[in-house]
C-alpha cells in the first residue's frame, strides 16, 4: 500500500462530539476520512459520495430512534461496518489511549496493515535527501570520548512512526563520535524493510546501527534496532532476549512496551525521545516512567510528517523537552555536558511494576 494510497473511513453518528472525536483518532493514524455526517445526511448522500469507502464506523447515540440504519448502511455498502465501539472518552482521560488502541486495532483488521514506508526506493529517496545534511555537531572537550564495547552511561529509547525515519536520521547526523551514550529505536514499519532502513540511517551516522540479536548487550555509540515481529526484553544482565509472542497491540513493535522493557533494566538510566508518529503509542508508558526518574523528550508538531504520537506523550505532561531533530541532538549534547561538569552520578537500575 503506498503513504499517498491511504484506506479512505466513513463515520456515521448522531453525535456531532462523538463525530469530533472519531475523525481526530482516524486522521492521528493517516486515514483519509471520506465523509462525517449524521443519519439524516447519510439518507441524502449521493452515490459518488459513498463509493471508494473501505470501512464505515457507526456509532449512535440513540439506537433506538434509528432501527434501520445497521440494515440500510450494510444494503448500501460492500464496505466493512463497525458498530458497538462504545461511547469515545474525552480525548484527555487517562481511558482514551486505551480506546483509541482498540478502534485502530478494529480497523487494522477491516483495512489492513498500514504500511509506513512502502518500498526499498523510498528508503533510497530519504538516504538521498539527507546526504546534503551538514556534518555532526562538535563533542565538547569536557567529555571524555568512549570507544565502542564499552558499557553506556545513558540510554535513550528513539521512538517513531510515520515519518520518524526521516526525523531519526536527521537526529543521529548531528551527534559526534564519542558520546557515553546507547540508543534503542523503536519505529513502527514493515518487517521487510527493516535490513534496509539500518543500513541507510547509518550511512552518514557516526554511531553504528545495527538490528538487535539474541545475546546483544548495548554499547557506547551503537543504536539497537528492535525487531518488529517478536517482543523484546533484557534479562538480568542487560542481554537482549526475545519471547515466542508477537508484541501486543496493534502495532510492531509496541512503544509502550519497549519503554517498559528498557525501564525494567536501566532504571532512571533509561529515557525516551518521541519522533513523528501517528496513533500514541508511548502514551501509556510515559507517566511509569516519568514517576521512575526517565527523561521524556518530544520532537516538536512544526517539524513532523504526523505530530500525534509525540503530541499524544506530551499531552499527558511527562516531556521536558520538545525540538526540531537537530535540536534534541543539540540538548543532548549540552544535557551530557552539564552532567559531567556536574559530575552527576547514574541513577540506580531497577524493576517497574
Amino acid at each position: 500500500m503506498s503513504l499517498t494510497e491511504r484506506p479512505r473511513v466513513g463515520i456515521l453518528s448522531d453525535s456531532p462530539l462523538q463525530r469530533h472525536v472519531l475523525q481526530h483518532a482516524i486522521s492521528s493514524y493517516g486515514l483519509d476520512i471520506a465523509l462525517s455526517c449524521d443519519p439524516a445526511r447519510f439518507e441524502i448522500a449521493q452515490k459518488e459520495e459513498l463509493e471508494n469507502i473501505s470501512c464505515w464506523i457507526l456509532e449512535l447515540e440513540n439506537e433506538d430512534d434509528l432501527p434501520d440504519l445497521i440494515d440500510t448502511l450494510l444494503d448500501s455498502t460492500n464496505a466493512g461496518v463497525l458498530f458497538g465501539l462504545g461511547k469515545a472518552p474525552e480525548r484527555h482521560s487517562d481511558e482514551y489511549p486505551r480506546w483509541e488502541r482498540r478502534l485502530f486495532s478494529k480497523l487494522r483488521d477491516e483495512v489492513g496493515t498500514l504500511e509506513l514506508l512502502d518500498s526499498e526506493a523510498s528508503l533510497d529517496q530519504l538516504d538521498h535527501l539527507n546526504s546534503e545534511a551538514k556534518g555532526p555537531l562538535p563533542l565538547p572537550s569536557i567529555i571524555a570520548q568512549t570507544s565502542p564495547k564499552q558499557e553506556p552511561e545513558r540510554v535513550w529509547i528513539l521512538a517513531a512512526s510515520l515519518g520518524g525515519p526521516a526525523a531519526v536520521k536527521d537526529f543521529l547526523d548531528q551527534l559526534p563520535a564519542g558520546l557515553p551514550v546507547s540508543f534503542i529505536y523503536a519505529q513502527h514499519i514493515d518487517a521487510n524493510f527493516s535490513s534496509v532502513l539500518s543500513k541507510v540511517l547509518a550511512r552518514h551516522s557516526s554511531f553504528q546501527l545495527k538490528e538487535a540479536q539474541e545475546g546483544d548487550t548495548l554499547e557506547s555509540g551503537q543504536v539497537l534496532m528492535v525487531p518488529v515481529d517478536n517482543e523484546m526484553i533484557l534479562d538480568e544482565q542487560g542481554k537482549v532476549r526475545f519471547k515466542d509472542t508477537a508484541w501486543p497491540g496493534p502495532y510492531g513493535p509496541s512503544i509502550d512496551q519497549v519503554m517498559i522493557n528498557v525501564a525494567n533494566h536501566y532504571g532512571s538510566r533509561c529515557n525516551v525521545m518521541v519522533f513523528s508518529g501517528m496513533g500514541n503509542d508511548g502514551a501509556i508508558a510515559a507517566p511509569l516512567l516519568k514517576a521512575y526518574g526517565c527523561d521524556i523528550w518530544v520532537q516538536s508538531a512544526d517539524s513532523c510528517a504526523n505530530s500525534s504520537m509525540p503530541d499524544s506523550v506530551e499531552a499527558t505532561g511527562c516531556s521536558s523537552f520538545t525540538g526540531s531533530p537537530v535540536q534534541l541532538a543539540a540538548h543532548l549534547i549540552t544535557s551530557i555536558e552539564q552532567e559531567t561538569i556536574l559530575s552527576g552520578r547514574p541513577p540506580q537500575a531497577g524493576q517497574l511494576s
